[in-house]
């Protein structure tokens, strides 16, 4: 039997506070994809990490992220997206004193695959 679709959006989906009032909602959590819309205060920064099995794509939709991946600083600006493949140690981070909004699209989902380094 096919299964129905549901919509959704930001005051459907299932949120929850990371970092330093950092907050991500959930659109979609399944073992092969999730997708999540974030925002980072300015200022704000992730910790340096990588995921064994899942790789990320990071849209922003608005702002300016700064991304810390192998040892170099990439800049990604409002409307623009950066890949990050499994075993790749990151963090993302947000240097202006606007708030940072972007999608995490994670294949698979990053569910038990993530190694904190610092």
């Amino acid at each position: 039997m096919e299964k129905g679709f549901t919509a959704i959006d930001k005051q459907t989906a299932s949120h929850y506070l990371w970092g330093d009032n950092c907050e991500s909602w959930v659109l979609v959590d399944s073992a092969g994809l999730s997708v999540k819309q974030e925002s980072m205060p300015g200022g704000a920064r992730e910790k340096l990490h990588f995921h064994t099995y899942a790789q990320q794509f990071f849209y922003i939709l608005k702002g300016t992220a700064i991304f810390y991946a192998k040892g170099e600083r990439i800049v990604v600006d409002e409307q623009k997206g950066l890949l990050i493949n499994p075993g790749t140690k990151h963090y993302i981070a947000n240097e202006t004193d606007e708030i940072l909004s972007f999608l995490v699209i994670s294949q698979p989902t990053t569910n038990q695959d993530r190694t904190t380094i610092e």
